[in-house]
């Protein structure tokens, strides 16, 4: 496939979709895990519990939210690739942090969390038939291809690796 079109996905996920400059986005998953995980595991378990600022998400709630967001772009991209009609709701992110409770759950458990997930996102866009990667749905009242779904993936970690980068290491 090649980089999303303006027309794939709401302007709100091109923060995320202008963050990969591949045309190939199943190799940008694959070196992706690599180099996530390599830059995970340098945090420590005391760094993963802290925030920037008092009302901020800690490091550990970050990365849950990051492995939360993929498992629903990813089924975002299952629903639409198989050509499932009915629109998808939209997430509450901080309603999923809240119940996640990460900051009671091991930096080491998420990270391999950030792992097993990625596996499954990667296998799910390796088998895809490739008249499925242009498929459309909505989800969150906005229009999606399967294809910048993939790119929105790849790029909510980066911007979240950023993040974690500039202002809390």
């Amino acid at each position: 496939m090649t980089r999303p079109q303006a027309n794939e996905a709401a302007t709100y996920y091109f923060r995320y979709i202008d963050l990969i400059s591949s045309e190939d986005i199943v190799s940008t998953l694959k070196s992706q895990l690599d180099d996530t995980t390599s830059f995970l595991t340098n945090i420590s378990e005391e760094q993963s519990l802290k925030s920037y600022a008092p009302v901020k998400w800690t490091i550990r709630q970050v990365l849950s939210h990051v492995n939360d967001g993929e498992r629903v772009f990813a089924n975002r991209a299952l629903w639409f690739a198989r050509g499932l009609p009915d629109a998808l709701p939209g997430f509450d992110q901080d309603i999923c942090v809240e119940a996640a409770g990460a900051n009671d759950v091991s930096w080491n458990d998420l990270t391999n969390e950030f792992n097993n997930v990625r596996q499954s996102t990667i296998s799910f866009f390796e088998n895809l038939p490739a008249e499925a990667w242009m498929r459309t749905g909505v989800a969150s009242d906005n229009p999606f291809t399967v294809n910048a779904l993939g790119y929105i993936i790849a790029g909510h970690v980066t911007h979240h690796c950023n993040v974690i980068r500039e202002r809390y290491l």
